[in-house]
């Protein structure tokens, strides 16, 4: 398991409210770089019994599947191939967090694309999927948890600090 060799640490007291609430919880994130803390923090603040769904890339996906057994897995390959059927696959886990009750945590390794904005129907062409899903999960009534590194500013729209990395939107 991942998250067995990282310890939680830091306090996550708001995060945790938003997650208490929460009827189903997504994770996505960057497929190269893993903020393991950040991440092992958070997990065990999905309530119990509570869905949790996931996609099939590397990197964050990855470890949120190694470490939560539960997970609801969505595969890109279910969707066709090449890159639209990744946008395929995070626009259907999207859509299975239900609206509002439904939680997307997020771990983008970048800024988010200019011009992104919440939106109702997948942002084709925005150049990152972590970015296009927060978008649409927004979009769609969900509320977003997103953690981000030193030195990204978060949107507009995702820019409600939580301390320690840690946004909303």
């Amino acid at each position: 398991m991942f998250c067995s060799r990282y310890p939680a640490v830091g306090s996550l007291g708001s995060v945790a409210r938003i997650l208490s609430g929460a009827q189903v919880v997504g994770f996505s994130g960057s497929r190269s770089v893993v903020p393991a803390m950040p991440l092992c923090s958070v997990l065990p603040l999905v309530p119990f019994g509570v869905p949790v769904v996931v996609g099939c890339a590397r990197g964050v996906d990855q470890a949120v599947r190694g470490s939560c057994s539960r997970a609801r897995v969505f595969c890109a390959s279910s969707f066709g191939f090449g890159a639209r059927s990744f946008a395929l696959r995070s626009a259907a886990l999207v859509a299975a967090l239900g609206g509002a009750g439904g939680v997307l945590v997020s771990f983008p390794g970048r800024s988010c694309p200019v011009g992104l904005v919440p939106v109702r129907s997948w942002p084709w062409g925005v150049g990152s999927g972590s970015w296009g899903s927060l978008a649409l999960a927004v979009g769609s009534g969900c509320s977003v948890v997103v953690w981000l590194p030193v030195g990204v500013v978060p949107p507009a729209w995702c820019s409600v600090a939580l301390g320690g990395g840690w946004f909303s939107g």
